[in-house]
């Protein structure tokens, strides 16, 4: 195997479970625990971890996106789960933003039924998923594009969403905290998600119970911009009230 390779393993891991152990992870592969430390130090490096005493732990106020195989496969049933309660919200003939999240690329399968729905997204991973031989239409922004992370970014990305007046705007975050807003990891992906709080009727908030009391790198928008938020467990009675406080819907 190669480094990469098992890099990218030991980051999967550590994206499930919160935490790897340097000697479990020399066993696993077979090599010395020299190896594994230095395999840690550039997931540290790169934003993706934090090195503990004996292993690391999972940096979820990282400053870089994890590669698109590694999000696909982090936590897919409750992403599927909010796709599904998102999937409840969309009516025949409605029209949708959708960011390049994994949980909107489930959002995508969720919806296969619907009539006459126009997407709009700067995923290319969503485009490959879009159902064939139906009355959809289906939008590409275009842009930069980054392979690893499977999407299109940039002026031009955020030009052709600016084109557009939608129903719904279905988008993630990194982060949510009651003092900073909604957070995430890149200025450029803050700026491309900005233009879909212009561009949409209701803002939908997608983010699993993982994100939330925690603050990324960049902020996005304060919660006066979020209409809904849809989760995977039900929040804490703070969050809650939070949520009524500011007048967002609130559904898991």
């Amino acid at each position: 195997m190669l480094p990469i390779e098992r890099r990218g393993e030991i980051l999967q891991k550590l994206m499930m479970d919160g935490k790897v152990v340097v000697s479990e992870l020399a066993e696993q592969y077979d090599v010395t625990e020299e190896t594994i430390r230095r395999d840690l130090e550039k997931l540290e490096a790169d934003g993706q971890a934090k090195k503990t005493y004996g292993g690391a732990v999972r940096n979820d106020g990282m400053t870089s996106d994890l590669p698109y195989i590694i999000r696909k496969q982090t936590n897919v049933s409750g992403k599927k789960y909010i796709a599904e309660l998102i999937g409840e919200m969309i009516n025949d003939g409605d029209s949708i933003l959708l960011d390049a999240s994994t949980t909107a690329l489930f959002t995508v399968k969720s919806i296969f039924n619907k009539q006459n729905l126009t997407i709009v997204t700067n995923s290319v991973a969503a485009l490959l998923e879009m159902p064939q031989g139906n009355d959809w239409n289906i939008i590409s922004t275009g842009g930069r594009y980054r392979p690893d992370a499977m999407y299109y970014y940039g002026s031009s990305a955020e030009d052709a969403v600016a084109k557009y007046n939608v129903d719904y705007a279905v988008l993630s975050c990194k982060g949510l905290d009651m003092i900073k807003g909604v957070t995430d990891t890149r200025e450029m992906i803050a700026d491309l998600k900005k233009t879909f709080l212009t561009s949409a009727k209701e803002i939908i908030l997608a983010v699993d119970h993982t994100k939330f009391d925690q603050v990324s790198f960049v902020n996005l928008c304060g919660f006066d911009r979020i209409d809904t938020v849809v989760t995977d467990v039900e929040p804490s009675e703070a969050w809650k009230n939070f949520f009524a406080e500011k007048q967002i819907r609130l559904i898991f």
